[in-house]
C-alpha cells in the first residue's frame, strides 16, 4: 500500500508541476464533477431484466422507486458542462490562430474521433458476439441502445459548439440577458404541449426544444467567458432557478425524475423541458458563486491530479462507460440472475448489489479506457480507405441501434 501511495504521490506531483499557472483550475473541475456524473447516473439508475430466451432487456429502479427522482437532481449535471463548455469555447476562440472555420474543423474534429471509434469498433463486435459467442440479438439491441445513449450529446454539442462565434456576438451584445429569449423559447413549446391546447399540438413540435434547451447554458457559459456575468447575476440565476423548478414541480406538474421513467407518458430530458433549463439555471449560479472556492480546493495536488486524468479522458469516459457497464452485465446473463447487475431492479436489495457493482464498472472502464483513448487523439497514422471503413462500421451500427435494420 505505501508503494502505491508513494507512486500516486509522485503522480500527483509531476501533474501539478507540468500544470501552467493560468490554468483555471475551477472550470475544469466543474467539467470532470459534470463528466462523472454521467457514468453515475447511468450504472445507478441503468438496469436489466432477462427474458425467457436470455436476452438482456432495459430497466430503471425508478419505476419502482419514484422517491429516487431527487438524486436525479443531482446527477443531471449537463447544464454545468454546458456552461462550462461555453466559458471554455471562449478562451479557446480568443486564442485561435487561424479562421474561425479553421477553428471549428478542430473542435468538431476532437468530438467526431472518439465516437466514430466506439460506434465502428461496436460494429465490428456485434457479428463476433452474435455469431461467435451465441449472444442473442435482443441482447445486442439493448446493448447498442445503451451505446447511442450518451452520444445523443455529442450530436448537440457539435452543433451549439458550432454557433459559438453567433453566441460571442450575443454576449457581447447583450450580456447575461443573451439566454433569457433561450429560455423563453422553451417556455413557449412548453405551454403549448402541457397547456390547454395539447391535443391539438402536434407531437414533432417539441423537438424544437431540442436546441434552445441546451444551448441556454452554453451560452450563460459563453457570457461568464466574456466577463458578462457578475455574482449578482449568479445569485439571480441560483434563485430564480431553484424557484421556478420549485414552481413547477409544485404547480404544474412537471415529472419529478430528470431523466425518462418507464411507463411515464411526459419526459423533462428527451427534448429538454422548461424544469431542465430551471436546473441548468441554478446549477450555474452555484458553479459560478463557487468558482473562486473550488479553485483554491484544487490547488492540493492529490485533489488536481484526479481533475486532471478526467479531463484528459473526457470522451473516453462520455463514450465508452455504457460499454464498461456491458461488459460485465453480458457475460453475467449466462448465469441468470445476478443481484444488482441481471434481474428487475425493484427491491432496497438490487439498489445495495448496484453500489456494489459501481467500483466493478469503474475498473473496467478503466480497462478499456487503455486502449479507447487513442481515438480521442489526432489519427495520423490512419489512411483515407481506414477513415471510410471506420465511417461505414459507424453508420451500419447506427442503423442497428437505432432499429431501422
Amino acid at each position: 500500500m505505501s508503494a502505491l501511495a508513494t507512486a500516486a504521490r509522485r503522480t500527483a506531483a509531476k501533474i501539478e508541476s507540468s500544470t501552467p499557472a493560468h490554468r483555471d483550475r475551477a472550470i475544469d473541475g466543474l467539467r470532470a464533477l459534470a463528466l462523472l456524473a454521467v457514468p453515475t447516473g447511468h450504472w445507478l439508475l441503468g438496469g436489466f431484466t432477462l427474458s425467457a430466451d436470455g436476452a438482456l432487456h432495459n430497466a430503471s429502479p425508478l419505476g419502482t422507486f419514484a422517491k429516487l427522482a431527487p438524486a436525479s437532481w443531482v446527477l443531471q449535471m449537463l447544464g454545468i458542462f454546458f456552461l462550462v463548455g461555453g466559458y471554455a469555447s471562449v478562451l479557446s476562440y480568443r486564442r485561435r490562430k487561424g479562421s474561425t472555420g479553421a477553428w471549428l474543423k478542430g473542435r468538431l474534429a476532437r468530438l467526431g474521433r472518439p465516437v466514430l471509434g466506439v460506434t465502428a469498433v461496436w460494429a465490428a463486435l456485434l457479428p463476433l458476439l452474435h455469431f461467435g459467442a451465441g449472444v442473442p440479438v435482443d441482447t445486442l439491441r439493448t446493448a447498442s441502445t445503451l451505446v447511442v445513449q450518451p452520444l445523443w450529446f455529442v450530436g448537440v454539442y457539435t452543433v451549439v459548439t458550432a454557433l459559438t462565434p453567433y453566441c460571442v456576438r450575443a454576449a457581447r451584445r447583450l450580456g447575461v440577458w443573451a439566454a433569457a429569449p433561450l429560455l423563453g423559447s422553451v417556455a413557449v413549446v412548453d405551454f403549448l404541449r402541457y397547456g390547454p391546447y395539447a391535443d391539438a399540438v402536434p407531437s414533432w413540435l417539441s423537438l424544437l426544444n431540442i436546441l434552445p434547451g441546451w444551448l441556454f447554458a452554453y451560452q450563460l457559459g459563453v457570457s461568464w467567458g466574456e466577463g458578462r456575468v457578475t455574482r449578482r447575476h449568479a445569485w439571480a440565476l441560483l434563485l430564480g432557478g431553484a424557484a421556478l423548478f420549485a414552481t413547477l414541480l409544485l404547480a404544474f406538474g412537471y415529472p419529478a425524475s430528470m431523466v425518462g421513467v418507464p411507463g411515464e407518458a411526459r419526459t423533462n430530458s428527451h427534448p429538454p423541458s422548461l424544469l431542465v433549463l430551471a436546473l441548468a439555471a441554478a446549477q450555474s449560479g452555484a458553479a459560478i458563486l463557487l468558482r473562486e472556492r473550488l479553485g483554491r480546493l484544487l490547488k492540493r495536488p492529490a485533489l488536481w491530479a484526479p481533475v486532471v486524468v478526467v479531463n484528459l479522458s473526457a470522451m473516453t469516459i462520455l463514450c465508452w462507460h455504457q460499454t464498461a457497464m456491458l461488459a460485465a452485465a453480458v457475460p453475467g446473463s449466462y448465469l441468470g440472475e445476478v443481484p444488482g447487475l441481471v434481474g428487475a431492479p425493484d427491491s432496497v436489495g438490487w439498489i445495495l448489489a448496484r453500489l456494489a457493482w459501481m467500483p466493478v464498472f469503474a475498473g473496467l472502464l478503466v480497462l478499456i479506457g487503455r486502449f479507447a483513448r487513442g481515438f480521442e487523439s489526432p489519427w495520423t497514422r490512419t489512411g483515407p480507405a481506414r477513415r471510410v471503413l471506420a465511417g461505414l462500421l459507424a453508420a451500419g451500427f447506427g442503423v442497428f441501434a437505432l432499429g431501422l435494420g
